[in-house]
């Protein structure tokens, strides 16, 4: 027993080199970098499809020193719970969408003012250029580094339980869920409508148990979150586009080596660039597999909703708000709204 464990240790102290190291067992390196990213929707959306993508992308280009695990579908929480969250640096990256950071950087929810955009041409007209820039500034001021690139969340509609919506009077005294934001508070109740602020996580047993009537969102949230079991009627209404940014917290970013910053920026951008195509694409299809699941649609026309917000005095109350600057880089894009 002694003469062979002296023989194998003589062949292996024979070994040149090279082979020294290839005949040791490998240890996995732990990722220098272990990044978390939270988001509130399910795994099947584009967003973490495409959000997977960058991770492996990233961890591949890093040579590994950058790991990031993906928390989808609320499971660190709701909206605010991880706005909190991201920025105390518990989580080191979220996806919100613009309304939901407007309750941090009210600026942000600019993009949401009712029936400003015509198309996502004026969309990413602005918010890939001085609109957008605009808002990560704001975004700085509080901590939060903004990506260059907004992913899509989609025009957004609304879907009602009891009656169709044809024109804004159909709004009238509808209990309708609105995110928390500011801005959809103000723009339903300009519209005569009764909103109620309530969490993603919410939506779907608050419309089951009819504490709410209604909600809004893009087709896609729609048909992944399932509210076509608890909702009979979806306008076509536009009313908003909405947008997630992609933010950090800024001290985990500025803590990061410069090449792994570019790394992981360009691969979170481009995985933007290709979740907007894969919405659009999504949304050819959705509408009529919403169908199919027992959705009845309705487009009204927008003249009503936009003539009701003037009346009520809501374009112009938001300008204030949002201040000369921001509302003139929107409407550099839009056209004139107030």
């Amino acid at each position: 027993m002694i003469l062979s464990r002296r023989r194998a240790l003589q062949a292996l102290s024979a070994l040149p080199a090279a082979g020294l190291i290839g005949a040791m067992p490998r240890v996995a390196r732990a990722a220098e970098f272990s990044l978390k990213y939270g988001n509130n929707l399910p795994l099947t959306h584009p967003l973490n499809i495409r959000a997977q993508e960058a991770a492996e992308r990233i961890a591949k280009e890093t040579g590994g020193r950058v790991e990031i695990a993906i928390f989808p579908n609320n499971q660190l929480g709701g909206d605010t719970d991880m706005l909190a969250q991201v920025r105390s640096g518990a989580i080191t990256f979220f996806t919100p969408s613009a309304l939901v950071a407007a309750t941090l950087v009210p600026v942000a929810a600019i993009n949401a003012v009712g029936f400003a955009f015509a198309d996502y041409d004026q969309v990413w007209k602005a918010m890939d250029g001085s609109l957008g820039a605009h808002v990560r500034v704001a975004m700085a001021k509080v901590g939060l580094h903004a990506f260059e690139k907004m992913w899509d969340n989609g025009f957004r509609q609304i879907t009602s339980g009891a009656k169709p919506i044809e024109s804004a009077k159909d709004i009238d005294g509808l209990k309708i869920r609105v995110p928390v934001s500011p801005l959809s508070i103000s723009m339903f109740k300009a519209l005569a409508a009764s909103p109620a602020s309530l969490q993603f996580s919410e939506v779907y047993s608050s419309l089951q148990t009819r504490i709410v009537d209604a909600q809004e969102n893009p087709l896609p949230i729609i048909q992944v979150a399932k509210l076509y079991e608890v909702q009979k009627y979806c306008a076509i209404s536009n009313h908003i586009w909405d947008g997630f940014w992609f933010i950090a917290n800024g001290r985990a970013w500025q803590a990061l080596p410069a090449d792994l910053k570019t790394i992981i920026a360009n691969a979170i951008n481009d995985a933007g660039l290709k979740q907007r195509e894969d919405i659009k694409a999504f949304n050819a299809t959705v509408q009529s597999d919403l169908q199919a699941k027992g959705l009845t649609f309705t487009k009204p026309a927008p003249d009503s909703f936009r003539a009701k917000l003037r009346e009520a005095g809501f374009y112009g109350e938001w300008k204030t708000r949002f201040g000369e600057e921001a509302w003139g880089l929107l409407e550099t894009a839009v056209g004139k709204l107030a």
